[in-house]
């Protein structure tokens, strides 16, 4: 509003308000780039944070049983999956102050008779980024699940074999009981955790064998006949069932490898839609002579890099376009290597 000479008040004119819109509209939009960029450095560190509470957890799981949890239990030539299924996060639950749900636990079940313990949600276990902060419903709209952000180091690419027992080259794996000697590469340059994305699409129990050696391009998945297993994938989010289930033990549901750098997209095509998924031969446990094989990539919401922890129980934040060989070097417990990440 102005006064003129005479004392009289005038008002703004329409010009004058369209200038003061667009001083307005121009501070906004410079400033909003800013805010979200801080809101997003305040969700990595509580990412960080998240992790550093399962990570501090599993330390203290190893000092009071004198090795890690395992990842899974199964037998060799069995082809069924055994009940004791639990995953390494579920063993911790009493070290993240969760003791009441832990209590609730009963090992001699399956983990799928006891929805009310899989499908509570476990603050600890998700990052703040992760926009699929849901709970898991199956077909009959029953809640079984619930997802979680934070998985466990299970190698290269092997995962188990049936046939003799033997697992893989990462620091959590079938029936392992792995203590802080076993990582002969030092604790400090093995990876022991990850982030990974809840509600995941995926590929397994393939009937092609993908063999010992780890794939080197990321479109390795589209050299498999149609539809040659289960495609959990779709366009429903509740169709795409990869790390969903912190209570599970498998490898798809509690891992990552180190086949591919942090965020990278695998593609997979069905029905015409293109999905970036992880892979698993076959399930671990649920064949009696299939070796499981897995490219479970890391990723995060947050952008162009994942958080990661050690097994010495140090926290970094690791950029996607990391050299692979330095990856893949950091994902093995003995394999003679001393990988320099970078923080």
């Amino acid at each position: 509003m102005n006064i003129d000479r005479l004392g009289r008040k005038t008002a703004f004119t329409l010009v004058e308000l369209l200038v003061v819109m667009a001083i307005i509209g121009t501070l906004a939009a410079l400033l909003l780039p800013a805010v979200q960029s801080v809101r997003e450095a305040a969700r990595r560190t509580s990412c960080i944070n998240n992790m550093q509470q399962l990570v501090l957890a599993t330390v203290n799981y190893e000092n009071g049983n004198r090795h890690f949890p395992s990842a899974y239990a199964a037998e060799p030539g069995v082809a069924t999956p055994v009940e004791n299924q639990w995953s390494m996060r579920a063993r911790v639950l009493p070290f993240i102050e969760a003791t009441n749900l832990h209590n609730l636990v009963d090992y001699s079940l399956p983990y799928s008779s006891q929805l009310n313990v899989a499908a509570t949600r476990v603050a600890p276990f998700l990052c703040p980024s992760e926009v699929n902060d849901v709970v898991r419903i199956n077909s009959a709209g029953i809640e079984r699940d619930y997802p979680a952000n934070y998985a466990g180091n299970m190698g290269t690419w092997k995962i188990w074999d049936p046939n003799n027992g033997s697992t893989g080259d990462g620091a959590f794996h079938v029936n392992s009981q792995f203590s802080t000697a076993h990582f002969r590469d030092g604790t400090s340059h093995t990876l022991m955790f990850a982030e990974v994305k809840a509600y995941t699409a995926y590929l397994r129990n393939t009937n092609e064998d993908p063999g010992p050696i780890p794939p080197v391009l990321s479109t390795f998945a589209t050299g498999f006949t149609a539809l040659p297993g289960d495609t959990l994938m779709g366009p429903n989010l509740m169709n795409n069932t990869g790390q969903t289930e912190w209570a599970d033990g498998l490898c798809q549901q509690s891992g990552f490898t180190t086949t591919f750098q942090p965020n990278t997209k695998v593609p997979y095509t069905v029905a015409g839609e293109v999905y970036d998924i992880d892979y698993v031969s076959y399930r671990e446990g649920t064949h009696a002579t299939r070796v499981a094989y897995a490219s479970i990539t890391a990723r995060s919401y947050h952008s162009s890099l994942v958080n990661v922890a050690m097994m010495d129980g140090s926290t970094r934040s690791i950029a996607e376009h990391v050299d692979l060989a330095v990856w893949q070097a950091a994902g093995t417990r003995q394999g003679g290597e001393i990988p320099n990440l970078p923080n």
